[in-house]
């Protein structure tokens, strides 16, 4: 029995002092903590902002339109590395498009979203593809910071393809 109080009375101890060590770090009254803090936040850019427990939208990415079918709304996108994303990928060209992109490999794929139905995975779609218009949401989580490509292979070269960059 004695063992025992002296072990928990040393385990006691040992979280107080540990405790006392984290308030005393707390509030060091050194300042260049806040300055480096505040360097980075004045940008106005994805570097600045910090992951957030919600989930964000992307903006949404629509491939084709009626009076153009081989054209995309935006082809540069900016993340943020360990950010929950919904992502709406849509066709509106009346093309079948064959959307392809490396950065489902570099994220941890939640599910995929379809009129409602949800297609849940345990790994990546190698890509989406549109037989008709509709959209296609995809949620994601950012896991390795890069720059990816994002592309209708076949249509490529008429500049259905941009970059996804996770910072």
């Amino acid at each position: 029995m004695r063992k025992f109080r002296a072990v928990a009375f040393a385990a006691l101890v040992g979280m107080a002092l540990t405790q006392g060590q984290v308030w005393a770090q707390d509030n060091d009254g050194d300042d260049d903590d806040a300055a480096a803090a505040t360097a980075t936040k004045t940008e106005a850019s994805p570097e600045a902002e910090k992951a957030t427990r919600a989930s964000k939208d992307v903006p949404e990415l629509i491939l084709g339109t009626k009076e153009d079918q081989f054209t995309a709304n935006q082809k540069d996108f900016q993340l943020i590395a360990g950010q929950g994303y919904r992502w709406k990928i849509t066709a509106a060209g009346g093309l079948e498009y064959k959307f392809h992109t490396d950065l489902f490999r570099n994220v941890w794929n939640n599910q995929i979203v379809i009129n409602d139905l949800e297609v849940h995975m345990n790994g990546a779609p190698a890509w989406l593809e549109f037989d008709a218009d509709g959209t296609i949401q995809v949620q994601f989580t950012t896991v390795r910071p890069g720059i990816y490509t994002w592309s209708v292979p076949d249509l490529a070269d008429k500049g259905m393809k941009g970059t996804i960059t996770i910072k």
